[in-house]
């Protein structure tokens, strides 16, 4: 099989091949790593890579699989983690100067997990300072460039695990995703990503920003996507948010007739602002789940009266929580963080504890509402983000308002499944004139990622996309 081929190949055709010993995982992780020295002084993806170590394990993965020994379901699949996510021998940076060079000696469970089972650890991918913003670009590492044009967002923060994908840095990627950051760098990139149900994945450590954060894959293909979350799900007693129940069996169950079933349609949520061209691919692919034979109902504003409330929660939220977790490096850092970081840090400042209560109240009757609006739907489909990439050294499209530290107002469409912990995945739907990826977002009821991964492999199989290949 060519190089080329071996790094854009899924992980679900690789893995037998790897089993019946007709690949060697060390020479896919040699193609792999060739594409990655090739083409990192361009994108700048990684913040940390060890080809020695990749190396090192590839030769010990195919040794255990020469002698016939019992080996784990993504034996020799090299695989990236976001470096947000702690990992014991590689440093945990988050984007910022203020974390250089540190390493924590642990790895998070997630990342254990995939260890167990078989996966080589490539090097942590970039992300934005600490995740605040939805720009690949940091303090750290500069920008992280969208491979499909130079200059541009990819999306964060999970910006490094995007490109990754996309870039052909093998099958599977990890992110994160606290109000859109496994979602919306596969929109800019044009690659699958699921943010799972809260607390399918184990977090550690136990984050302190109100419990908005979401582990998951970020990968070329829907199986790709499965199976990973397969392995990194399930309880783990060092993150009490995680969920009791272990997974289904989400590669086994990803195909189903998806005849009947009753879809909402929201182009907007009642509020948002949408480029043209990003709305009309959208509607386009939401047509592909009606000739599926899917009930599709276009929700009213009326029906969404309660998400206008959604906006000004973020708002708050956001800039308190980024306030109460970095306001202490201001003393020593201030002019060497995002100032963009900086000014969503002072906005924060000066709310006092029943404020933050009296909102807390609001945003709970926000969740319940959304909860009970999906008792009537088994999905939910809107834009993954309201506008294609842009210039990364821009917090905001030129064409869109300007603000300090404000990116969300692009970002309507993620954070409220951030806030409710339901499963939301975005899913490549075509491209702009200007040749740039655009996904739709489908929403399930909480718990319920099966059928979201169902509708996502369903509609990968309607309007393909995994053939497609920046030009690098």
């Amino acid at each position: 099989m060519p190089s080329d081929d071996l790094c854009f190949s899924p992980a679900t055709d690789l893995l037998p091949l790897i089993r019946s010993k007709q690949l060697s995982p060390v020479e896919l992780c040699e193609a792999v790593l060739e594409r990655i020295e090739a083409l990192e002084p361009t994108l700048n993806a990684f913040v940390a890579l060890d080809g020695d170590k990749v190396m090192t394990a590839a030769h010990a993965v195919e040794a255990s699989i020469q002698r016939g020994d019992t080996v784990g379901p993504l034996a020799g699949m090299p695989v990236t983690i976001k470096d947000l996510a702690v990992t014991a021998d590689l440093p945990t940076q988050r984007g910022s100067l203020s974390m250089k060079g540190e390493v924590f000696g642990t790895d998070s469970p997630f990342v254990t997990r995939l260890r167990q089972a078989g996966a080589i650890v490539l090097g942590k991918t970039t992300t934005s300072e600490f995740g605040w913003k939805g720009v690949s670009h940091s303090p750290l590492t500069g920008i992280t460039h969208n491979p499909w044009k130079h200059g541009y967002n990819a999306g964060a923060s999970s910006a490094g695990a995007g490109v990754a994908a996309a870039a052909g840095y093998g099958a599977l990627h990890q992110g994160s995703d606290g109000a859109g950051s496994i979602r919306m760098p596969s929109h800019f990139c044009g690659v699958f990503g699921i943010k799972p149900s809260f607390g399918r994945v184990p977090s550690w450590p136990v984050g302190n920003m109100d419990q908005v954060s979401h582990n998951g894959p970020m990968t070329r293909t829907v199986g790709d996507a499965a199976l990973m979350l397969q392995v990194m799900s399930g309880p783990h007693p060092w993150d009490h948010y995680s969920l009791e129940a272990p997974p289904a069996d989400y590669a086994a169950g990803l195909r189903r007739d998806l005849k009947g079933l009753k879809i909402a349609y929201s182009p907007d949520l009642g509020h948002a602002r949408v480029d043209g061209e990003v709305a009309d691919l959208v509607a386009a692919g939401v047509a592909a789940f009606e000739e599926m034979g899917c009930q599709v109902e276009q929700v009213s504003d009326a029906a969404l009266a309660f998400a206008q409330d959604g906006p000004e929660l973020i708002r708050f939220f956001w800039a308190v929580h980024e306030t109460a977790g970095f306001k202490h490096l201001l003393p020593e850092w201030e002019d060497k963080l995002d100032p963009g970081l900086v000014a969503c840090i002072k906005a924060g400042e000066g709310h006092t504890a029943l404020e933050y209560m009296a909102m807390r109240a609001r945003k709970l009757a926000y969740m319940e509402a959304w909860h009970r609006f999906m008792e009537h739907y088994d999905l939910l489909i809107t834009p993954s983000v309201s506008v294609a990439a842009f210039p990364a050294d821009r917090l905001n499209p030129e064409h869109w308002p300007q603000h300090e530290w404000d990116w969300v107002q692009w970002a309507e469409f993620s954070y409220p499944f951030n806030f409710t912990g339901q499963p939301a995945a975005s899913i490549p739907c075509g491209f702009t004139t200007a040749g740039l990826p655009v996904g739709l977002q489908v929403v399930g009821p909480r718990f319920d990622d099966l059928t979201v991964l169902q509708a996502a492999a369903a509609f990968e199989q309607a309007r393909p996309w995994a053939d497609k290949r920046p030009d690098l």
